[in-house]
């Protein structure tokens, strides 16, 4: 439950303080993702979050990142529903759906040096020449993902870890580009992109009516994302997040 006083909404009758009830986002068991590094004696990533806007400089849910252990939180599990969040926004309320992981290859996008990117100017000219998008378009993974580059919309923010100074490591996105926008290059489609006459599946006009049935259905801001980071140096895993619309 969040117990934040001051949420910008006014609570519904009965008037006077009430906890709101967190809200599940995101979970994710380690036989689902292999490539995900958790923390000894757990294999279950749980991200929840306060459905209100928070009034701490973000003006953005509240989340909270827990790593757990599977069988002693099946154990522990209570019958029924969880508790409606109290006067929730609708754009932090996911609809149900499931994780379908699938491997992509990704650059730096906001993220790329700036020297390098001076540097590499002329083979982006091409490249928007020949394939008719710039490498910005298409470097970084803009949906929901686990490892890689957050697909920032305002310039990057990275956190250094309280307890020893050094740069965070991005653990995880929850994007509002999902699943309509931005670069998605499964495996499979890997073979298609050989084909120069082919059409990139991330710029193929997809079913709308499948689209909107699809994802979790959230709208951050405009365009923006929750990123999610942790220190691995530190005994406890420290972990933050930045929001950007």
């Amino acid at each position: 439950m969040c117990a934040e006083p001051d949420h910008y909404k006014p609570l519904d009758p009965p008037l006077g303080p009430e906890p709101v009830a967190m809200v599940p986002v995101v979970q994710l068991y380690a036989r689902d993702v292999p490539g995900l590094v958790f923390p000894a004696s757990t294999d279950l990533l749980q991200i929840l979050w306060c459905p209100l806007v928070h009034e701490d400089g973000r003006y953005a849910a509240n989340p909270r990142l827990h790593w757990r252990n599977a069988a002693l939180t099946a154990a522990g599990a209570m019958a029924g529903e969880p508790p409606c969040p109290h006067t929730a926004d609708e754009d932090y309320l996911p609809r149900p759906c499931t994780v379908s992981p699938t491997p992509a290859v990704e650059y730096p996008n906001w993220d790329l040096p700036e020297g390098l990117s001076e540097l590499l100017d002329q083979r982006f000219e091409d490249l928007k020449k020949e394939k008719g998008y710039d490498y910005f378009e298409v470097a970084t993974t803009q949906q929901s993902k686990v490892g890689g580059y957050p697909g920032w919309t305002q310039p990057p923010d990275w956190p250094d870890c309280a307890g020893c100074g050094t740069r965070m490591e991005h653990l995880l996105s929850v994007t509002a580009t999902e699943p309509g926008m931005g670069r998605w290059l499964p495996l499979n489609d890997w073979a298609s992109g050989q084909d120069e006459t082919a059409t990139p599946c991330w710029m193929a006009e997809a079913d709308p009516a499948a689209l909107d049935a699809f994802g979790h259905d959230m709208a951050l801001g405009d365009l923006g994302g929750m990123y999610f980071f942790v220190c691995r140096g530190c005994p406890d895993t420290p972990y933050t997040h930045r929001y950007d619309c």
